[in-house]
């Protein structure tokens, strides 16, 4: 026999042991996990992904300014007056409210308004008995 015929005998026998001893049954792994390591398992990855998205987030509002809850200024509406004209109320953290002119070129400011001119109505002005 050659050389090259006793390694492939070689291969296949061994190949066939493997098979045979991973055909043997298994006996089963104890199932001791506890319910609090199962929570463990769901809570800690969440926790994970939340921070991260936390920090994502964060990075978003210094990359491109968004502002939150406690921005010294902040828009309340914005009414267009033609293709690049629009009139602004902007309330500053004060609580302060005024109208800010806004065109292609200048920016420009309009009025204070008092805390009367933006609420609300409570009842529609056309609802009245």
């Amino acid at each position: 026999m050659s050389k090259r015929s006793l390694t492939a005998i070689t291969a296949i026998l061994s190949l066939a042991s493997g098979t045979a001893m991973s055909a043997e049954a298994v006996p089963d792994a104890p199932a001791a996990s506890s319910f609090a390591g199962e929570l463990l398992a769901i809570v800690l990855p969440l926790a994970f992904i939340i921070a991260g998205l936390l920090v994502v987030l964060r990075l978003l509002r210094r990359r491109y300014g968004l502002t939150g809850p406690d921005a010294p200024l902040s828009i309340l509406q914005i009414l267009p007056l033609g293709p690049r004209e629009r009139l602004v109320l902007v309330k500053s953290r004060s609580g302060r409210v005024f109208t800010v002119g806004v065109a292609a070129q200048n920016v420009s400011f309009i009025t204070d308004l008092d805390h009367a001119d933006i609420a609300t109505p409570d009842k529609p002005e056309g609802d009245a008995p």
